[in-house]
């Protein structure tokens, strides 16, 4: 593997922090804090004109055509900022989902207009009280003539308001499969539910609502096999997101300890302390060479069945471990909303427990190493 940045590569890097660190501020971040739309036009705008809205599109589609090793150096910067813009569920599972099972109507359709940022969906995939897992998916799609007909309940749909439209996982007769559902539609209920992360979540009901035939992605039956491939794809994204979360409450912590003195001397000057400062410095290198490693197998085209899930198991166990380590260190004074510290602390906890939490990664690694 060579984790030697190419210069094209480093021009990423920089400009996607340039970029963010001009229109993803903290001041910024804590305004989009439990706001029902949660992203600001000017960042998403910014996104779509440097292209990282299509970072993963071809070319053809309007997008950058790149590989999941570039997205995952865009995406440590974007938790590094802890960016409120829908680019996970928008331009990497809704687009991941279209490129691997759409038709080619519907990847004209929405493709392009992902790309730029004139498009926004979003995956409504969870459901209350069930599993991660296929046979979490319950919310029924019956056919009725040329359409289908869907009733259930969805949670944690991320900013399904501004949604142009939404990829519903729904259970048919020839299993799950994926429809593109308007938000607006006859039938269709938001309501706006409040999270630790604090990003725009919705819980989602679905009484009767019809749709046609065409809406659905893929053959019938096909919708889980596509929607765990890209979810490989996307977790490996979070895990990047979570290093550089990591990354920067370090760095804060770092800068702090050399700076607050205790007993006539700065905290960083404490053993315990410095090793504390350590161990968290080890954890975030290891966790970004196994992103790289994932992320590199993956644009060579090989399986990252194992990779992905070690990818997101360790680094949102570091993001959550390091954010508790930089608290200690801080004090009291973490935990007080005038602090960035608990913005970080409670990113960490809510991206451990989403898009597939610590038991089923275990459980998708164990069934690797042990099948």
């Amino acid at each position: 593997m060579d984790i030697d940045l190419s210069e094209e590569q480093q021009m990423i890097v920089d400009m996607t922090r340039s970029m963010l660190e001009e229109h993803s501020t903290t001041e910024t971040v804590r305004l989009m804090e439990d706001d029902p739309k949660g992203y600001p036009d000017e960042l998403w705008k910014q996104l779509g004109e440097l292209g990282l809205n299509g970072i993963m599109i071809p070319e053809s589609l309007g997008g950058g055509g790149m590989t999941l090793f570039e997205a995952a150096l865009v995406y440590e910067e974007l938790g590094r900022a802890m960016a409120p813009v829908p680019h996970f569920p928008s331009c990497v599972m809704s687009a991941g989902v279209l490129l691997a099972a759409g038709s080619e109507e519907q990847k004209q359709e929405w493709l392009p207009k992902i790309a730029n940022g004139d498009a926004i969906l979003t995956p409504a995939w969870l459901e209350p009280d069930r599993s991660f897992g296929e046979r979490g998916v319950q919310l029924r799609a019956k056919k009725d003539g040329k359409d289908f007909v869907l009733d259930g309940v969805k949670r944690h749909v991320g900013y399904a308001s501004s949604a142009d439209r939404l990829i519903v996982l729904a259970r048919t007769d020839a299993g799950v499969d994926l429809f593109l559902v308007d938000p607006h539609a006859k039938g269709v209920t938001l309501k706006h539910v409040l999270a630790q992360g604090r990003d725009p979540q919705y819980r989602v009901e679905f009484a009767g609502v019809r749709v046609p035939a065409s809406a659905r992605i893929g053959a019938a039956g096909s919708g889980w096999d596509t929607w765990n491939a890209v979810m490989h794809d996307g977790i490996v994204l979070l895990a990047a997101s979570a290093i550089g979360g990591a990354q920067r409450c370090l760095d804060e912590t770092v800068e702090y300890a050399k700076q607050r003195v205790q007993f006539d001397k700065p905290l960083g000057a404490f053993q315990s302390l410095a090793h504390y400062m350590a161990d968290a410095s080890t954890r975030i290198d290891g966790g970004r060479v196994l992103v790289w490693e994932a992320a590199w197998n993956r644009a060579q085209g090989r399986s990252i069945a194992r990779l992905a899930p070690m990818a997101k198991l360790f680094c949102c166990e570091t993001y959550r471990e390091t954010t508790r380590v930089c608290a200690q260190i801080w004090g009291g004074v973490a935990f007080t909303i005038e602090y960035d510290q608990q913005m970080y602390f409670r990113r960490a906890k809510a991206l451990q427990l989403s898009w597939w939490d610590t038991p089923y990664l275990e459980e998708l690694i164990a069934a690797d190493v042990l099948d």
